[in-house]
This record gives structure tokens, sequence and C-alpha cells, in this order.
């Protein structure tokens, strides 16, 4: 391969517990192993006195550093500090979120003996330049461009954050794509040859913090027309961590209750084939040994509300498709926490015992779904996807605020994107000179309700009784799902934008090339420390075999006492290991 050539196009599934990194290469799908040969990678940073980590190293020190090991950061991309699920998510981590400028909630970490604070984004960046750097190292060039995943049910805020971790980590992301759409995509490939018409599919993705339920009609394994979406953003198998943790009873000590979290989810893990284990954690709290039997029937009790919650939503998904449960040939599992069980068991049952898809891994489909979709929009793809065709929905509603804080829908949610949809409304004072639009995403008839995204204000309406000066709102949806709102005075062609500033939970310009250059100092930081250690770790194995030589000498000088009728080619013989022993080392 021409060395001068750019680096194919990576697929990231940037996961809330576990990220996975692929490519499309000599005619496949690759999932790039890291640097521990894992093929998944813990989506965790930590922060000591001397270096950061990021993944496996970051992970299995969380126990002993809890205050300053960052996970979680999907549950907070994109949210409100005073947002009631970042609040509740704030009782169970170990590490500071304080509340940051215009509410955006912010990570206190000790680092290098001085206090620092990050935005998700920030923190999602680092992950994404571990996966990034997983790439290069096997691909053996720069990698730039990257099809990043996201939840279905992200809203607009959620999508657009995660595109500027990707920018802060030095990604071109070329598409943002949901994540059971990359998985059917990974499913239609593996399957082509059986897919001769149209089949439905419904993908069933319960990861470690999201989960998500999308129906799609596949047609000749390279057509994916997406039908209806739903989901949680904020729930997943850590929150049935946490109902374990909670149930073990364990309080007031941080390193405590991060130890208890690992063990409960390995116990979760060995729940899914073994129907007992038990959680052994010695000198747990205050020298305490614990010890706690826990059964799977216990684990289902303890969880069933989610369980149920996960069912109910499949059941509206067939709904907002208007398809019936018998028109799904397929429901596809993605995500770890897919394989518990109880879950496989109520998915069976509410489709009439139908048989589950297990033939793409879990773990790996978004991944593998992302990588497909990298190599169809490269620029320097081989067009091996040249007939795939994409045709997702949005999730949410999106609209307008209208008198009387109702919410005015101008895009129904699980419309089909891109998209670009109009509405027009008329002022409501005399003389009216300017009109505030604020923008909502959501469900709900009032439109505080619903997730807020921005405000703008277009002025220069010309006096006029209220009720008779038009203006128009256009609402388009790009192939990323990312969101543009235009307001138009009918009369007088006048136009203006959304604009995203900081009050809308945004990054300006500004602030993305600022995090760039910090992103490339710790970077460097983490650099000038590996080889500091390396150089430290040289000296004292160069010290350590000049002690070994100091042995060898002795031994020689008394072999030459001991053996003064020794032969000229037994003299040479040591003399040459004398040297085999000496020269390499220095």
């Amino acid at each position: 391969m021409d060395g001068r050539e750019d680096a194919p196009a990576i697929g990231i599934d940037l996961g809330t517990t576990y990220s996975c990194v692929a490519v499309w290469k000599h005619d496949r799908v690759k999932i790039i192993p890291n640097d521990r040969g894992n093929r998944t990678t813990p989506s965790c940073v930590a922060f000591v006195d001397s270096e950061r980590f990021i993944g496996d190293d970051a992970k299995s020190q969380g126990a002993m550093n809890p205050a300053n090991t960052i996970y979680d950061t999907k549950r907070l991309i994109g949210r409100r500090f005073s947002d009631s699920k970042v609040q509740d998510a704030m009782k169970l981590w170990p590490f500071k979120v304080i509340q940051g400028p215009a509410d955006t909630p912010k990570i206190v970490v000790s680092y290098k003996g001085k206090q620092k604070e990050f935005l998700a984004e920030e923190i999602s960046s680092m992950i994404l330049v571990k996966m990034k750097e997983t790439a290069e190292s096997y691909l053996g060039k720069p990698v730039k461009n990257a099809v990043i995943t996201v939840p279905a049910y992200f809203n607009d805020s959620q999508r657009q954050a995660t595109k500027d971790a990707g920018a802060i980590a030095g990604l071109n992301v070329i598409r943002i794509i949901n994540e059971p759409t990359a998985a059917a995509i990974a499913y239609g490939l593996d399957n082509k040859s059986d897919i001769n018409g149209k089949i439905n599919v419904l993908v069933f993705d319960l990861g470690g913090g999201t989960f998500d339920v999308s129906i799609l009609t596949i047609t000749k394994g390279d057509t994916f027309q997406v039908k209806a979406v739903g989901g949680d953003t904020h729930l997943g198998g850590e929150d049935f961590d946490n109902r374990m943790v909670e149930h073990c009873d364990i309080t007031g000590n941080k390193r405590a209750l991060v130890r208890l979290r690992c063990a409960c989810e390995k116990a979760k893990r060995i729940l899914s084939c073994n129907t007992q284990t038990s959680i052994d954690l010695d000198c747990l709290h205050e020298g305490i040994d614990f010890c706690m039997k826990f059964s799977r029937a216990k684990f289902e009790e303890l969880n069933m509300g989610s369980f149920n919650k996960c069912i109910e939503t499949v059941e509206a998904c067939l709904r907002d498709a208007k398809m019936k449960k018998s028109c799904v040939h397929e429901v596809i599992l993605v995500g770890g926490s897919s394989r518990i069980p109880k879950i496989q068991s109520m998915l069976q049952q509410l489709f009439d015992m139908k048989v589950l898809s297990k033939s793409t891994n879990p773990d790996e489909a978004v991944a593998y779904g992302a990588a497909i979709m990298a190599d169809k929009l490269s620029s320097n793809s081989n067009k091996s996807f040249k007939d795939l065709l994409l045709l997702d929905v949005n999730p949410l509603s999106l609209g307008v605020e209208i008198k009387g804080e109702l919410f005015s829908v101008v895009i129904p949610r699980n419309t089909p994107i891109p998209t670009k949809k109009s509405k027009t409304y008329v002022t409501c004072n005399d003389n009216q000179s300017a009109a505030c639009t604020k923008v909502y995403q959501g469900e709900r008839a009032k439109s505080t309700d619903n997730h807020f995204l921005g405000k703008f204000t277009i002025s220069g309406i010309p006096p006029a009784p209220k009720e008779a000066i038009e203006i128009t709102e256009c609402f388009e949806i790009d192939a990323n799902g990312i969101l543009t709102v235009t307001s138009q005075i009918l009369s007088t062609g006048k136009t203006e934008k959304l604009t995203v500033v900081n009050e809308n939970g945004r990054l300006s310009k500004e602030e993305i090339e600022k995090m760039i250059e910090d992103a490339d100092k710790y970077k460097q930081e983490d650099q000038e420390y590996k080889k500091k250690a390396d150089a430290f770790n040289a000296l004292e194995d160069c010290i350590y075999n000049m002690k070994k030589m100091e042995h060898v000498i002795a031994d020689a000088t008394k072999w030459i006492e001991d053996n003064q009728n020794a032969t000229v080619d037994e003299i040479e013989r040591m003399k040459e290991h004398l040297e085999s022993m000496c020269m390499p080392k220095f």
C-alpha cells in the first residue's frame, strides 16, 4: 500500500462503560484490539499525581483512586447540571461534579497537585483519542475521519456534544449514526445472502448506560429504512449494578463502594450463566470482610421494574411503527446487558417464543456497523458499499414554544431524516417589533416540560396589529440528526438562524479550539512522562545488570584460580562465555 495514502475512516462505538473501534480493511470489518489485546476498552479516564490513564489502566486502579477515576461521561454529555437524571447519578459517583457556567456539569479532579475541571466532552474526547491511537497503531498511519455512534434517543444537544468531543480528539466526524441502526447494518451485511426481499427487524440494544429499540425494514441487505425508535438514555447495566450495590447496603466509604460496584458487575455477568454466585471482599469497610450470596432470582427481583420498562418500550415502538409483532422477522440483541436471561425470556414471550438473533457479537455489532458506514462515506473508500442506503428517523418531536407555554411541533417524532419542515406563526401583540423563538425537543404538551435546545430573536418586524404579520419557522435536520432552525418574516424576507451559544449547552468554536490545545498538551505530558519512566527503567535495568556482572566476574576469577590446569580450548570457551554475559549489557 502507498504510504502516502490516507488511512481509512474508522467506526467508533463510544459506549457508557466500554468503547470499541473497527475499520473496513481487506474486504472485511476488523475489530481492532487495544494495547492490552482487548477488543473493547473501558470508557474510563483516571488522573494521578504524575500521569493520566485511559482505558484498562484507568479502570484497574479505580478502587485505589476513586475520586479521580472518571466514568459514565456519556450520562453527562449534552445534559445540564440541574437535570434530575444528572442529580440522581451524582449520588452514586465517587468523583465530584459541580455546576459550571450556563448550568453545564463539570467534573472536578486532582491532577499533578492541582484541581482541574473538565467538561464531559473533554473526558469523552480522551476516550476517543485512545480509540484513535488504537486504530493508528494497527493501520500504521494517522487517522483523520470517523463515524461515531450515539443512542437513537440522544437529543440534539447530546449529538452535537458528541461531535464536539470528536473534534477535540482531532477527528473529523463524517457522520453521527444511531447505535441500533449501526447494529442493523452489521446484521444486514452478515446475512445479505439470506435477504432476498424485505425483512423487518427489531434491534434491542441494552448497553451499560443506555437502552434503545429500533424497528427497521432491510431490503436486499443494503437498504435500511428506520420505521420507529424508542428508548431511555439513562437505563442500562450500570443501573442493575447500582441496585445490587444498594441491596448490599454499604455506605460512607468511596473506596469500599467502588470495590463493591466492581464485584457486583462481575457477579451480574456470572449470573447470566449461573443461577447463583457470591460476592466476597476482604477488609471491605473498617477492616470487616464482606460476603453475600446472590441468586439470579434476587437479581431479577431487584431489577424487574427496569426489565418491564424495556418491554413496554418495545411495545410502544411497535405501535409507533404501526407494525404487528407477528410482522417482525428478526429480533436482534445488541449490548452486553442483552445477555441477561430474564430479558431474553421476556422478549421471547412477547414475540410468541420467536428465536432471538445472536448472530452478531452484542459487544461489537455497533462498531462493526459504524466501520461499514465509515467506508461508505470515506473519500478513499473502495466503494464496497456503494449501494448501501440508510434512511433514519428523528427520535423526538421538535418544535417551538407558542403563547401559553404550549409546545407546537414542527417535525414529529419518527420523521425520516434528513428532512426540512416549516410552520407559519403570527405575532401575538400590536406593533410587535421582535419575536423570540424558543426551540424544544420532546413529547410533552407544555414547552418547559421538554428539553430546551436554544433560543434566538428576530427583530425588525414592521408595525402592524397583532396576528397581521406572519413568521415562518423552518426546521432542518441533517444526516447526522443535527438541527438548524431559521425564522423568516414573510413580509420583509428577513431571516435569523438559531445561534449556538454557551447558554444553549453547546461549545463555541473558540472553546473547542482551546480544548484541542489542552488535549495536545495532555498528550505531550503523557508522552514526556512515559519517556522519563522508560529512561528510569532502562537505568535501573543497567544497574541491575552491572550488579549481575559483579557475580559473573567473581565467578570467572574463582574459575581461573580453580582451573590452572585447564586446556587452551577450555580457557577460550570461558572467555567467550564471559564476553557473552557482559558485552550485550553495555
